[in-house]
């Protein structure tokens, strides 16, 4: 069934919102902004989204989710999978990437869907983590270690996508072959 004319607008403002975020980053994120890139009325974007808050919920719910699958999809590959999967979705989308994780632009606690969104995508990890970790393991020892391969691939994304990382290291010349390997040296500590 084809989207209707209110969910093709919808689609638009949010879209226009996540490429301003990707492009400039979040702060230059404004209705008046948003309209423009969107080609809408200047109305729209609070029609569809209420305020600015709005719109970082929505970008933030939308990332979490496409966060969840690509955590699952690598789910089967194990915890190094998974660290390259969260830093690959990081670069892929950018957009959200820069929104989902900024309480002062959204605090998901205040949004029930990108709350659920936020908390599924963490499970996956803490879920996967516990197995890893087996039966000997507390509850406590998952989180940690969860919270600390969070950490680590978080921080190389950031790295990637607004430090200085390239320029630190002398250039990179090949990102997949360094995410993997941090990737690997965080899951290693799983087995430590």
């Amino acid at each position: 069934m084809a989207p209707n004319k209110a969910e093709v607008l919808r689609r638009s403002v949010l879209d226009a919102a996540v490429a301003i975020s990707a492009e400039i980053g979040p702060d230059a994120i404004s209705m008046r902004e948003v309209a423009r890139e969107a080609g809408v009325s200047h109305q729209a974007p609070y029609h569809h989204f209420g305020d600015r808050a709005g719109i970082f919920a929505a970008i933030s719910e939308e990332g979490y989710a496409e966060l969840s699958k690509a955590l699952l999809h690598s789910r089967t590959h194990g915890a190094t999978s998974m660290c390259e999967a969260y830093v690959h979705f990081a670069l892929q989308h950018k957009g959200h990437f820069r929104v989902m994780f900024s309480n002062d632009l959204c605090n998901v606690e205040n949004y029930p869907g990108a709350l659920v969104q936020a908390d599924r995508a963490f499970s996956i990890l803490l879920d996967e983590v516990t197995a890893l970790l087996g039966n000997d393991a507390s509850l406590s020892e998952a989180k940690a270690q969860a919270t600390y391969m969070w950490s680590v691939a978080h921080g190389l994304a950031t790295l990637l996508i607004d430090g200085p990382l390239e320029k630190k290291l002398g250039g990179i010349t090949d990102v997949n072959a360094l995410i993997k390997q941090v990737a690997q040296l965080a899951s290693a500590s799983i087995h430590a």
